[in-house]
């Protein structure tokens, strides 16, 4: 006898692809792995399938669980694991904009240790890294708490020694393993990959695997089970049970064929576990990051070379390109997006949505197209009765009368379907059972017959002999039904089913099939010989009397929700793993324009350039696998789209991390939460558009923040050029220009409170280094040319025009610098007018007013002498008042022309 062969090394992709396309291809080569393995127990006999395992009908003993446990390993799949504290600490201080601080604040502590913009530059470091951590930290403690599990058992049969009788324990599913006997009941979770070896009425749910809202039979095997025919696919295997799927009714054993990473389940899960792909805001903000970078590099060696060159201090002037360095480095970014995401995340809180990764809410508000599964989004997950017909296609009253009989005096366990008739008449109250029935017997349904019919009594009726009336209801598959149909009721009146009628009644049945409805007939008859027992038999010259049609219903705000979502530029394209009718008719209801549904099998025979294309125009995907939908993702984003995923079952979780923003609900399976960015407490996509919402006024916030810092410290910078190549003295001192840029930028730390315009929340935003770098360079220079004005007024006004008084021209050009930039806060905040058509949030006000109180204050304060200021005269303050009006006017001049040439501001 053989043990089970060893696992078989996973392919991986050529090394010459992408990291992405890499872990895609090892996706794709673990799941065929798995899949032609499980396959390949399907098609064997049952007995075969033992004798390979080394098992037995009467399951494993103790002792070879135990020795098997330590072979193979715990049943539990690979899932990601939070950093410890402190990688999350080296990670938060992982930023190009906080290395260049530290590496400035490096030099200047070499300099002069006793500098004090050590002490400020270090502040900023600490601020901003300690912050991202906080709020990275807190949100992962948080999504942990929604994935608590409580210890889960299954009932495994197993011998205390090789002689012993059978007994079944419970065990924890950890501790399954392959070879095992496990007895499965309505209800039950599958612990793991499984052969059936014997089942009855098993009906099994797929969703969480394959997408299908109904649950699924599995073959009624037998002892004598010889394997049935090889299928590609295990999850369409009829004597297959896979981990992650449930029993909804019926009875089976099974034994064991697979754990752990080796089930199909775990050769998925494997594959998604490690380093994320950049995100659309992770490209964002590198490349931003660099573009600012760049541009330092360039300016800083610029400015330095002047001032020595001109002022003959190379000491002085290495330590002003410093400071320099850090006023043109937005130092505050990492903190200011922190504060932004974290704010989102709160926001989004009281919403019942749990943001697992804070870069997550900036990709939301970018999203474009979102990709969403049908069960449980658009559809309410559950089962109901959409029509009750009679052979015409018509709704009839006794149709529904009939059914809800059948599933109503049935002992059996009442699948979704009998409790969707019971629920609907007990809705409508328009059947009343009272004493007019009572129970004769029953035919229990099996998989062969595809039936189940019951014999009532009819009480208040008796027969021509004297005797009470039996009649039999049968309800079932509309094609094993209608072979046992002799007539039809049509109109009240019995009629022979001609093979013209029986055409016709087809025709009925498969035009609600095609409009994604699960159809059954009803019929009966009236037996001629009342007796106590039936058999299958009586299955026989059977009266049609209508059919009952069946939906998973569309939520009733789902229409709404996607008509909110199209308002704010986002396309939503459905894919799901259930049936093409079904998903076409479900897609139709709630408004989407179906067109084309694409099937999974179309997507196989596509390369990526083709698929792009077919994506592109594409709204409903149906009876697609895992690897599909991640290349549907792909594909999608290869086109430039920023691609949002939710969904909550196995079959979603690779699509989830491919994508911008995955996102998934508390109930999904936990490879699937796994996977997800966030996490929603409601499957509703109307929580979707608040987020999306939130996403975007984040995103805007901190766009203002980049912009704002971005363009103003280049101005200044531009400024100081001039000021170095024609003025005999620093136009500021080093200590001068840290604080102004602290000053601002705590000022700056109230952004992320700030209000956004509602003509912006409309669109979809995205990162634009080159945008950026644009208006950097076309706003920028506004603010010098307001600071040569400043500097000919206290030049020739203030005589501020040697070195003996320098101090007086660097505090005027301090306090007009700080001024400037804080009143363009206002201006660039908002494509209106300031104060006018739009005004900042309080938080804002309030800061820039204590910024504005800041800077005319430290020229009068007691650290003025330590900082190299001076007072200023009286007569400085209505210059200072002009220039600042005159600025705001040109400011909001050029915006609009800006506006009306590149057709955007922020």
């Amino acid at each position: 006898m053989t043990m089970l062969t060893p696992r078989t090394p996973t392919k991986l992709a050529p090394p010459g692809k992408g990291r992405r396309e890499r872990k895609a291809a090892e996706l794709e080569s673990r799941t065929r792995l798995a899949g032609e393995r499980l396959t390949g127990f399907s098609a064997r006999p049952g007995a075969s399938v033992l004798q390979e395992l080394s098992a037995t009908r009467s399951g494993l003993t103790h002792a070879e669980a135990a020795l098997r446990l330590e072979r193979h390993g715990a049943n539990v799949v690979a899932h990601e694991r939070a950093p410890r504290w402190w990688a999350q600490l080296a990670k938060a201080f992982w930023n190009p904009f906080i290395g260049v601080l530290a590496f400035l604040a490096a030099v200047m502590w070499w300099q002069d240790p006793a500098d004090p913009g050590v002490v400020i530059l270090s502040v900023m470091v600490g601020i901003s890294g300690l912050l991202r951590f906080w709020q990275e930290f807190r949100s992962g403690r948080a999504a942990d708490a929604l994935k608590r599990l409580v210890t889960t058992t299954c009932a495994v049969q197993r011998r205390a020694g090789s002689g012993s009788a059978p007994t079944t324990f419970e065990v924890p599913m950890d501790r399954v393993v392959p070879g095992d006997v496990v007895k499965l009941a309505a209800g039950d979770l599958i612990p793991a990959d499984l052969r059936l070896i014997t089942s009855k009425d098993l009906m099994v749910g797929q969703a969480a695997l394959s997408g299908e809202s109904l649950p699924v039979a599995k073959t009624d095997t037998r002892m004598e089970d010889l394997g049935q025919f090889e299928t590609t696919d295990p999850v369409e295997a009829d004597n297959l049970c896979l981990m992650g799927t449930s029993v909804t009714s019926g009875t089976a054993t099974g034994v064991v064929v697979a754990t752990g990473a080796d089930t199909y389940f775990g050769s998925m899960a494997g594959s998604l576990v490690g380093e994320r792909p950049q995100t659309n805001f992770d490209n964002g903000v590198r490349k931003v990051s660099f573009l600012l970078i760049r541009f330092m590099l360039v300016m800083v060696p610029v400015v330095f070379a002047i001032n020595g060159l001109t002022k003959g201090d190379w000491d002085e002037a290495f330590l002003f390109g410093i400071a320099v360095a850090v006023g043109l480095t937005p130092e505050m970014l990492p903190m200011v997006v922190s504060a932004n995401l974290a704010r989102g995340a709160v926001a989004m809180s009281k919403r019942k949505v749990v943001v697992k990764r804070l870069n997550a809410i900036q990709n939301l508000g970018a999203m474009d197209v979102l990709c969403t599964d049908k069960t449980g989004t658009l559809t309410e997950d559950r089962i109901i009765l959409d029509r009750y017909l009679d052979v015409h296609g018509d709704e009839d009253n006794e149709v529904l009368e009939y059914g809800y009989l059948n599933s109503h005096f049935q002992t059996g366990l009442k699948n979704l379907m009998d409790q969707a008739v019971i629920n609907r008449v007990d809705e409508a109250e328009e059947v009343v059972v009272d004493a007019r029935f009572s129970m004769v017997d029953e035919i229990p349904f099996d998989f062969a017959r595809r039936r189940m019919s019951v014999v009532l009594d009819r009480n208040s009726i008796v027969g021509d002999l004297g005797r009470p009336e039996h009649i039999m209801i049968t309800k079932g598959a509309v094609e094993e039904v209608l072979d046992l149909c002799t007539h039809m009721r049509d109109r009240g009146e019995k009629v022979e089913l001609t093979e013209r009628l029986r055409s016709h009644v087809t025709r009925i049945a498969e035009d609600n099939n095609r409009r994604g409805l699960r159809v059954l007939a009803v019929a009966t008859r009236t037996m001629g010989t009342p007796r106590e027992t039936y058999s299958v038999a009586d299955e026989e010259q059977l009266t049609l009397v209508g059919f009952l049609a069946f939906l998973d219903p569309p939520k009733a705000d789902a229409a709404r929700a996607l008509q909110a979502l199209a308002d704010k530029g986002i396309t939503v394209k459905v894919i799901t793993g259930d049936n093409d009718l079904v998903a076409a008719r479900v897609c139709a209801d709630v408004g989407v324009d179906v067109g084309h549904v694409v099937l999974g099998t179309e997507i196989d025979a596509l390369d990526d350039t083709a698929l792009r294309a077919l994506a592109a125009r594409t709204a409903v995907f149906a009876k697609v696998n895992p690897v599909q939908k991640a290349r549907i993702v792909r594909a999608l984003q290869a086109d430039g789209h920023t691609v949002g995923f939710l969904g909550d079952g196995i079959n979603d979780a690779a699509a989830l991390r491919d994508a911008d923003v995955g996102i998934s609900v508390d109930t999904a399976v936990d490879i699937a939460k796994e996977s997800a960015d966030i996490i929603l407490l409601e499957k509703d996509l109307t929580v979707l558009e608040q987020g999306v919402i939130q996403g975007r006024t984040t995103f805007g916030n901190t766009i203002k923040y980049i912009k704002m810092t971005a363009s103003s410290n280049f101005g200044n910078v531009f400024s100081v050029l001039v000021a170095s190549a024609f003025i005999p003295f620093q136009p500021m001192l080093a200590i001068m220009l840290l604080v102004q840029n602290l000053v601002y930028d705590i000022a700056q730390l109230a952004t992320p409170w700030d209000r956004m315009d509602e003509e912006y929340l409309r669109k979809p935003r995205n990162w634009d280094a080159k945008g950026i770098g644009r208006f950097m360079v076309c706003i920028g220079p506004i603010s010098s040319i307001f600071d040569i004005a400043m500097f000919v007024i206290m030049w020739n006004v203030f005589a501020a025009n040697s070195e003996a008084h320098q101090a007086l021209f660097q505090s005027g050009w301090f306090i007009e610098g700080l001024l400037s930039q804080t009143l363009i806060v206002h201006m660039i905040r908002t494509r209106k007018i300031p104060f006018i058509q739009s005004r900042a949030s309080w938080p804002v006000m309030v800061m820039t007013v204590l910024a504005v109180l800041t800077g005319l204050y430290l020229p009068f304060s007691p650290l003025a002498a330590s900082l190299g200021f001076v007072a200023l005269p009286a007569s400085y303050f209505p210059w200072l008042i002009g220039v600042l009006l005159a600025y705001c006017t040109l400011t909001q001049l050029l915006k609009t022309l800006y506006i009306r040439k590149f057709g955007t501001w922020l």
